[in-house]
Parts: C-alpha cells; structure tokens; sequence
C-alpha cells in the first residue's frame, strides 16, 4: 500500500471514531496541496471544535515543518478550533498532541512515541476534555 494510501485511510479511521463518539467530523480532501491552510480533518460537538492535522508512521517519530504547524495553527485561529496533531505509531492507539507539547529539534517540531505516551491524550481522553 503507498504512503498516500496509508495517510487517507488513517484519516477515515478517525473519521469514523468521531462519530462513533458522537462528534461531527468531515476529512479534508487535498488539504496539503491546497493553497489556503487546511488540516486533514475538522471535527466538532455543540461545545468545541477541533482542526486536526493526522499523521500515521512506521517509525518511533515524526517530525514536522515549522510550515506545517504554522499552517495548521493560522486555520484553527481563523475558523475558531484547537489545533491538534493526531498520530499513530506502530501498535499504539491514536495519540492527540497540543502544539505547544512537541520537542523542538531544529527548524523542526517533532514528535516520539516516549513524548506521545507522557503528554499526549488517547481518544477518550481527547474528546471528553473541556474546551481548551
């Protein structure tokens, strides 16, 4: 299965999580060609609303451009969402980073499944927290 392949289905693995959670979430096709920031994934409930950018990996870290998380952070500021950073590593469930959480590691943010573990929230965990 290609690279891209691998990304859209774990996006609509957690498209279906959400609303099996009973919160409203549509994928974003084509959000990292678009010229307007985007994220994967915008999902919401009547109380909060989250832009949320996926990443799936075979690795123990991601990192990402300061591009990227400039872009995800002026969307969610403009369409009033928290920015998150959704992530799966190999055999562990989906783990939800705030921004502010992520290593710096040069010009790039990063995250590892030891940082992912002790500051990142599962998915129950994420969608029962009140409005950041």
């Amino acid at each position: 299965m290609n690279k891209k392949k691998k990304g859209i289905d774990a996006e609509r693995e957690l498209i279906h999580l959400f609303w099996k959670s009973g919160w409203a979430a549509h994928r974003i096709a084509g959000s990292g060609s678009s010229r307007y920031p985007s994220p994967d994934i915008i999902a919401g409930n009547a109380l909060r609303r989250a832009a949320v950018e996926c990443k799936i990996t075979k690795e123990s870290s991601k990192y990402f451009s300061q591009e990227e998380i400039i872009s995800l952070q002026s969307f969610a500021q403009q369409f009033g969402a928290e920015a998150w950073i959704a992530i799966k590593f190999p055999k562990k469930e989906w783990f939800f980073m705030n921004l502010e959480d992520m290593k710096e590691s040069g010009k790039m943010k990063m995250i590892d499944i030891a940082l992912a573990e002790m500051k990142g929230l599962n998915l129950s965990q994420f969608l029962e927290m009140k409005a950041f």
